[in-house]
């Protein structure tokens, strides 16, 4: 939209936390080129320059002109917000009620929101040199098989970026070595459009269909043209990678892109592995271990149609992709797609409401399928698929409940998980020992007076961490050096309480010496690439025993792990919050869905202290399905999403009467169609050193709920308790612990 008039007055959109937009004046110098919508320019704010977003361009203003400032100056052109873009924006904040200008943000890289212009780094893609050495490759595949692996990667591919190949486990040392050899060469890469060439689909690599997945991809290829939502329920390992991979077929054979959001870092490497030995086509990645420079990099090529396949976190839902054709979501019902602070969005539902906009097909593939999806699917707004068998020669793998009351414990593990763990390490398999509570302990107390060392921000123990001599808040960041006395009563029998990844680990080396065992938590992943090669060596058969935390339950394939034990699941059978069964079914039957992969039948262990408990019965004996189907009936029966609507008011303060006042004076005032359930403490009270405080809205529509929070955010805006406290709102919340 281009408009050429006298005088401009232009609407923008600016980062702050007000929900407002700002009127400026456009000067005659700056009127030319045409302004676009979508476009940043230069403000003043208060003291401040800041960059905003275009959002409206007027001739006429009821603002006085002395009061009016003007824009300072108009950025780049080339990095302008696409119409449709601006209108998926603006469709997020008004139903997450967050200010426009912090929406906008988001579909914005780092370097692209400062004043500064960004400096444009040519993007490098690595290629096997013309005239190869054949003597060299043969002494390499025998000597450096690591080498050699990296060279087959990049020979299969017309070139492949550093990034890709950091995030499949390789170093710069690997690749400076074939460079040395001269085996490979970096090479700039082309400014040109994605266009699919012949070449592109690599044939050798498609599998053949079941009967099931193919009924899945036709359904899929016939709605190509127009929006429809595909929820695909299949069990671990029934295949969901191959439909997304034949379903995308025809969409990139049109030269249109494809966007695919995964809940974590840790889920890209093997689905990119897949998608790079099938398509020889652009693929960029989007997630928060790129820096500035590789997020602008993948930002460009999505704008520019220079990407054909986009995979990412939730964030690159915003990604500016102008020939989007298809939108994949695989693990719908992680938690990890809900973004749980500022802009509380949920990355599943605005891609919904992108492919609705777009006029696209999206596809939402889970073997645990979140209760709102799988009503909507069972309603019929959604299309709903099953996966019920697993590919190849592989079965699901049986689960049992060990009763740790009827048990002899030694470092967490009773007498018959112990017994199993040594048969299946003699077999020569593999076993994969799950604990969602990384560090060495969750605490550490005196063992005569009983003083439990607990951080002082957040009144929750610290968690020790013995290699880093450390004991450290996992609320709030806080750390302090271990003890050596009791601070209340001098002791000096200070004991670690219960069981951490880091313990685990050290135990299991102890009790089954001779096996190698690795640690996969967020803390034995921090360095780049490190999560990657970890996982090629458990592929590698280099370790036999993985402990890890919930990063090691979803979507990763180990072909010779044949015994899940699970530890400590009782603490989610008695949570307050009504979603903490559902999600503790999804991620058992998660967990479990590692063993047994291959053609070796797999077995999944239990410990819990209520083996009677009827969810652990029913998910057992039943499986996750029928489990979701009877919480629907209780969902309905209690009034709970998806049968209603919530949003949650969070406040916080120094002191505790502020935010229980400030949410008390919400509840003064009824809205139509809406009732109130608090405010009530948080879960955990004080983080941080603040207290907090929840207030529920809820009601049977999303129209009511939305026009109640409407006239809630007036309220709150003349109300002057507000300067007390600081307070957020959450649509759709998924999590009440925060």
């Amino acid at each position: 939209m281009s408009i050429d008039i006298p005088n401009q007055y232009v609407e923008v959109a600016i980062p702050v936390p007000m929900r407002q937009l700002f009127t400026y004046q456009l000067p005659t110098k700056l009127h030319s080129p045409k302004v676009e919508l979508g476009e940043r320019v230069i403000v003043p704010f208060g003291a401040r320059q800041v960059i905003g977003i275009i959002t409206k361009v007027e001739s006429e203003c009821d603002i006085p002109a002395n009061k009016l400032k003007n824009v300072l100056s108009r950025m780049h052109s080339s990095y302008n917000l696409s119409a449709a873009l601006l209108q998926f924006l603006k469709a997020c904040a008004s139903y997450y009620h967050h200010p426009m200008g912090d929406v906008f943000q988001q579909a914005l890289p780092v370097l692209l929101r400062k004043i500064e212009p960004p400096k444009i780094m040519t993007p490098t893609l690595w290629l096997c040199h013309e005239n190869i050495d054949q003597q060299v490759l043969t002494t390499l595949a025998k000597k450096a098989p690591k080498q050699f692996t990296l060279f087959e990667l990049i020979k299969t591919h017309l070139g492949i970026s550093w990034i890709e190949l950091r995030t499949l486990g390789f170093s710069k040392t690997l690749l400076n070595a074939l460079k040395d050899k001269s085996l490979i060469v970096e090479q700039e890469q082309l400014a040109q459009q994605f266009i699919w060439q012949p070449e592109s689909l690599n044939q050798k690599n498609k599998l053949n269909l079941s009967v099931e997945q193919a009924v899945i991809v036709a359904a899929v290829n016939q709605s190509l043209e127009h929006f429809s939502c595909h929820l695909i329920e299949g069990i671990t390992g029934s295949g969901k990678t191959e439909v997304y991979l034949q379903a995308m077929e025809q969409v990139l054979a049109k030269n249109n892109q494809v966007l695919v959001l995964v809940p974590e870092i840790g889920l890209t490497p093997q689905m990119l592995m897949r998608f790079e030995q099938r398509f020889n086509v652009p693929i960029y990645l989007h997630h928060s271990a790129l820096n500035d420079n590789e997020r602008l990099s993948t930002w460009l090529a999505a704008q520019q149609n220079k990407a054909a396949i986009i995979i990412g976190t939730r964030s690159a839902v915003f990604s500016p992709l102008h020939q989007l054709g298809m939108i994949i979501v695989d693990e719908e019902h992680d938690s990890s797609l809900k973004q749980q602070d500022s802009f509380r969005y949920h990355a599943r539902d605005i891609a919904i409401l992108r492919a609705r906009q777009l006029n696209i097909p999206i596809i939402l593939g889970s073997a645990t399928p979140s209760l709102e999806s799988l009503q909507n699917a069972l309603s019929g707004k959604y299309h709903y698929h099953q996966l019920l068998k697993r590919a190849g020669k592989s079965t699901l793998a049986k689960m049992a409940l060990i009763d740790v009351a009827q048990q002899q414990m030694e470092h967490g593990l009773s007498g018959t998980l112990k017994h199993e763990i040594k048969k299946t390490l003699e077999r020569g398999e593999q076993v994969l020992l799950f604990l969602n509570r990384r560090g060495y302990a969750p605490a550490i107390n005196c063992q005569e007076c009983h003083w439990i060392a607990d951080c002082q921000r957040c009144d929750k123990p610290f968690t020790l961490h013995q290699k880093q001599q450390l004991l450290i808040c996992h609320h709030c960041g806080n750390q302090q050096r271990i003890p050596y006395q009791c601070p209340s009563c001098g002791s000096v029998r200070i004991k670690p309480v219960g069981h951490g990844t880091e313990q685990l680990q050290d135990r299991i080396s102890e009790l089954f010496d001779g096996y190698s065992v690795v640690r996969i938590d967020r803390d034995s992943t921090r360095k780049k690439g490190e999560l990657a090669k970890l996982l090629q060596e458990v592929s590698d058969k280099k370790h036999q025993l993985l402990v890890g935390t919930q990063m090691l339950a979803k979507g990763h394939h180990f072909p010779d792990v044949t015994l899940v034990a699970v530890l400590d699941v009782d603490g989610a059978l008695f949570s307050f919050d009504f979603r903490a069964a559902e999600q503790m079914a999804q991620l058992l039957i998660q967990v479990a869905g590692r063993a047994g992969r291959e053609s070796k039948p797999g077995k999944v262990l239990i410990q819990t202290n209520y083996p009677e408990h009827p969810l652990l019965q029913d998910l057992v004996n039943n499986g996750y399905h029928h489990f979701a189907q009877h919480a629907l009936i209780e969902r309905k029966q209690a009034l709970l999403p998806p049968f209603s609507y919530q949003a949650l008011i969070r406040a916080e303060a120094n002191y505790p009467s502020y935010p229980d006042k400030f949410l008390r004076s919400l509840c003064l005032t009824s809205f139509e169609g809406c009732e109130f359930a608090g405010p009530v403490p948080a879960a955990m009270e004080k983080k941080a050193g603040k207290f907090r405080y929840h207030l529920i809205i809820q009601a049977k529509s999303r129209k009511h709920l939305h026009l109640g929070i409407h006239q809630l955010l007036q309220k709150i805006s003349s109300n002057d308790l507000q300067k007390t406290v600081r307070w957020s709102l959450d649509i759709d919340p998924q999590d009440l612990n925060w």
